[in-house]
């Protein structure tokens, strides 16, 4: 069985994020590290991989992601969590693409890896979008199984349990397959020293989209739908307000002050 998972490079949440002069992410301005949300799905394909092997079973787990020179990264830190091997799609005519030309590459990387499942975090931590799953399904006319709080493997499938605010749903799909997870579906583990070692020996592949016959002009920022046109830098912290209770008139100022900002 071949299990690809779909992984990104993110900029670090607790650094500064700010945008290039033209409206794109400047992802050079903070670090970067593989999205927290994919690892969840990573460590469901090193599940199922582990389970094949006490059953004398064999799972590849490719870890692919598409993204600059930086998204090495990324794949490094797959490949020391237990990944088998890495492809990563980079061209610069990639630059500033949105979900829809995301999903146009990611669509033919998938296709040409050949897998039986296609594994994905519920939303990039960065653009947070969470449809890159559901459309990548789509332009591979896959089923898609979403926002999983439990997968499995079932004869010729897989389920999954879906938890919604006044429901759960248990949904099962044919494979080959997409499943995106939650952060509810299991901790992901922590590369062993063993694992970062041995992640310096596994094969890693490069496509551009030539490789994948994705025409350039139907990608990147030019073919985008929808433009950044202005960014303002994000206010600076203001100093709070202490409100002295000096036996009555501090409830009286701090019930103003909630009325007055609206948050009652």
């Amino acid at each position: 069985m071949k299990i690809v998972v779909l992984v990104k490079y993110v900029p670090d949440a607790s650094g500064e994020r700010t945008f290039a002069a033209d409206g794109t992410l400047d992802r050079g301005a903070s670090d970067g590290l593989l999205s927290e949300l994919d690892e969840y799905a990573l460590e469901q394909a090193l599940r199922i991989a582990d389970d094949a092997d006490d059953a004398d079973g064999d799972v590849e787990v490719v870890a692919l992601t598409l993204g600059p020179d930086a998204a090495a990264d990324a794949i490094k830190r797959a490949l020391q969590m237990g990944a088998t091997s890495g492809i990563r799609v980079t061209d610069d005519a990639v630059h500033g693409t949105d979900y829809l030309g995301t999903s146009t590459i990611l669509a033919a990387a998938v296709a040409k890896a050949a897998p039986d499942l296609v594994l994905c975090g519920m939303a990039s931590t960065d653009g947070s979008g969470g449809v890159v799953p559901a459309m990548v399904a789509e332009r591979l006319g896959w089923p898609a199984v979403t926002f999983g709080a439990t997968l499995e493997l079932v004869e010729g499938g897989v389920r999954i349990r879906r938890d919604g605010d006044t429901a759960t749903l248990v949904v099962e799909a044919a494979l080959p397959a997409v499943v995106s997870v939650t952060d509810q579906s299991g901790e992901a583990r922590y590369p062993s020293m063993r694992g970062i070692l041995a992640a310096k020996k596994k094969p890693v592949e490069t496509w551009d989209l030539a490789d994948l016959g994705v025409d350039p002009a139907g990608v990147g920022l030019g073919a985008a739908w929808t433009t950044v046109l202005e960014a303002q830098p994000r206010p600076p912290k203001q100093a709070g307000q202490i409100v002295t209770d000096d036996g009555g008139a501090g409830s009286v100022a701090l019930v103003e002050f909630l009325t007055a900002g609206k948050y009652v």
